[in-house]
């Protein structure tokens, strides 16, 4: 259990590293500062310390599927949330990410003609009005705009269609791989618009982004995927549930550390997310039951 709150807090964080980060450099420089240092490492884990041959390089048709997990799971979702997170609260971002199972089931009815129960269409009908419900305090306050939520929904929306494309490639390598070079590939990538949209903005490398850096390397992008693979071995069903208990963490870290206030709207709105999660079988209790989405 304290494995669980571990991670659910690791996770959490995320959102809230970056609005610290913020205060020191660009977003895009921040995340490939991220995305190339926490890839590094995890390459260098894998080749030099662990070894074994199921951690041998990608083949020749891994590369391509992989550089587009990087696309999609990294460059466009991270990138894009980090441009939202200018804009957007920490807790919205943490609200809005939980609905992926959702849009995920939804391409996949679409592109691969998976028919979808009527109580998974119900589950996605409420859980959209709570992230529509979660957006109204965002326009209350004048820092939030609409750019920085379309920006969220765009990258949200991208890391379900490399949801679906990782499901379609089935990829014969370890999680640990994967997440690594995904992590690599999507940073290399982000590096030409940060030259084209950030070259001339300044990186003030003090405590804020120091502490941004290593967090987020070494806390989430490092021990928080090595504790979410072991919740994984130890029960998919409970690990699911870790994740989805983020919201909860990000609003509490969001209040405390960034003073971003909790209303009522977004009390409401994630009690609609969570019931639109349990219908669609996203949001179990039960070990026996399978952790994915019923189609």
């Amino acid at each position: 259990m304290l494995i669980g709150i571990l991670f659910t807090i690791l996770w959490a964080s995320g959102a809230v590293a970056v609005k610290f980060g913020l205060l020191s450099a660009p977003p895009l420089t921040m995340g490939v500062a991220r995305f190339l240092l926490a890839g590094t490492l995890i390459l260098i884990y894998i080749h030099l310390i662990k070894r074994g041959d199921e951690y041998r390089l990608p083949r020749k048709g891994e590369w391509k599927p992989l550089f587009i997990l990087g696309l999609c799971n990294t460059s466009l979702y991270l990138g894009l949330g980090f441009l939202a997170l200018q804009t957007v609260s920490s807790g919205f971002f943490n609200l809005a990410v939980v609905i992926n199972p959702l849009l995920v089931a939804l391409l996949s009815s679409l592109f691969a003609k998976r028919v979808i129960q009527k109580k998974v269409w119900i589950g996605m009908f409420i859980s959209t009005i709570g992230i529509m419900i979660a957006t109204i305090p965002q326009f209350d306050n004048s820092e939030s705009t609409l750019t920085g939520i379309l920006l969220l929904v765009t990258g949200i929306v991208s890391m379900a269609i490399g949801s679906v494309y990782f499901q379609k490639v089935n990829l014969q390598l370890p999680s640990l791989v994967i997440n690594a070079w995904q992590v690599l590939f999507g940073g290399i990538i982000l590096i030409i618009p940060l030259l084209i949209l950030e070259w001339d903005k300044p990186v003030i490398v003090d405590l804020n982004f120091i502490l941004y850096l290593v967090w987020s390397v070494l806390g989430i992008s490092i021990l928080g995927m090595v504790l979410w693979f072991y919740l994984l071995k130890q029960d998919a069903v409970r690990a699911n549930i870790w994740m989805f208990l983020t919201p909860i963490a990000g609003y509490a870290l969001a209040f405390f550390l960034l003073g971003e206030k909790i209303t009522i709207f977004e009390v409401i709105a994630t009690l609609f997310v969570f019931t639109g999660l349990y219908l669609t079988g996203n949001l179990r209790f039960n070990r026996r039951d399978k952790a994915e989405v019923k189609m």
